[in-house]
């Protein structure tokens, strides 16, 4: 059994992270730790998971006597951690985005100072159908963003083949997306059922996508119109749906969109190119991603849309995907 720590526990994407450690047939829980509800059993918290630790102080983030680690802090406070325990030897996947961007300049803009710019270099991008193989070598893996998980797969045989000109990205997730911190703004949009975009013009999974598009596109050409991307909070829990609108270098027939979708994805577990549109239901609670494509004809633009839920594909389940990888354990085990 591989022995598991979860740094974070007691935010959703950590304590859902947490139960599937618990769960998971090779995977030994061995200690959960919080910046607050410290002294407190998880399940306390969190009635529906199973976890009836009691989270630690941050003190007890200690690697020395566990395999791997969970890291689930927000951008800024996950990179010191990251970094002790790395100095341990621990294999870490980091939930913030401390170590997704490559590009220290870039970070600093969008997050500010960097806790460990040293360790930049030797993090992989945590998407495992586009990086499968360096996860399996990596001792530190950043697991995307959820809004980015849905866009980087439901435009990557596109990028790959450098065919976008340019994308707009209409983003929609549940109120748990935005985070526990934001807990007041999510009971607002639940309460009136109301629907709301939110920073509209710099939001910080923008240069995580476009980072990512751009290296699939590498050689065949940059995203010469950018990315544009606006999220939206959804008056329900959970699930992610984005719906892209993407102009091509070049014209596209349907048959040829669709033979680049099932080329790339024809063998992945977790991504099911669909005949209809996907909602968010019919990924809950899975590590999923469902994509549909359609051709506007009149505007000659691909429309592309994804699904996942953003706490499991969008997070703890790929945390678990990823981790799987890194410790030589068959990929999709303990995903569900």
């Amino acid at each position: 059994m591989n022995r598991v720590l979860i740094a974070g526990a007691s935010g959703y994407a950590g304590a859902l992270a947490a139960e599937l450690v618990r769960r998971h047939p090779n995977l030994e829980l061995a200690r959960i730790t919080a910046r607050t509800d410290a002294g407190k059993r998880l399940d306390e918290l969190y009635p529906q998971y199973g976890v009836d630790l009691v989270l630690e102080e941050p003190a007890a983030e200690n690697g020395s006597d566990v395999d791997a680690a969970i890291v689930a802090y927000p951008h800024g406070a996950a990179a010191p951690v990251v970094a002790a325990l790395r100095e341990q030897g621990t294999k870490i996947v980091d939930l913030s985005a401390d170590f997704r961007l490559h590009d220290l300049d870039t970070y600093s803009h969008w997050y500010g100072e960097h806790g460990a710019p040293q360790l930049l270099d030797a993090a992989v991008y945590g998407l495992t159908e586009l990086h499968r193989e360096a996860i399996a070598g990596a001792g530190l893996v950043a697991n995307p963003g959820c809004y980015p998980t849905a866009s980087i797969l439901a435009l990557a045989p596109l990028a790959g083949e450098g065919l976008i000109e340019d994308v707009v990205i209409d983003a929609k997730s549940g109120v748990s997306g935005a985070g526990k911190a934001a807990a007041e703004e999510m009971a607002v949009v639940k309460e009136t059922d109301d629907t709301r975009p939110y920073k509209v013009t710099a939001h910080r999974h923008t240069p995580e996508i476009a980072q990512e598009l751009g290296e699939l596109a590498g050689a065949n050409g940059a995203i010469a119109g950018g990315v544009t991307f606006v999220p939206h909070l959804m008056p329900y829990d959970q699930g992610e749906l984005v719906s892209c609108y993407v102009r091509t270098a070049e014209p596209l027939d349907p048959r040829r969109m669709l033979a680049l979708y099932e080329e790339r994805y024809g063998d992945e577990p977790f991504v099911e190119v669909t005949t209809e549109p996907p909602g968010v239901s019919g990924v809950r609670e899975t590590n999923l991603c469902r994509i549909h494509l359609a051709l506007n004809e009149a505007s000659g633009r691909v429309l592309a849309f994804a699904s996942i839920d953003n706490l499991w594909k969008g997070a703890a389940s790929q945390a678990i995907q990823n981790l799987n990888l890194m410790l030589g354990l068959p990929e999709g085990e303990g995903t569900s």
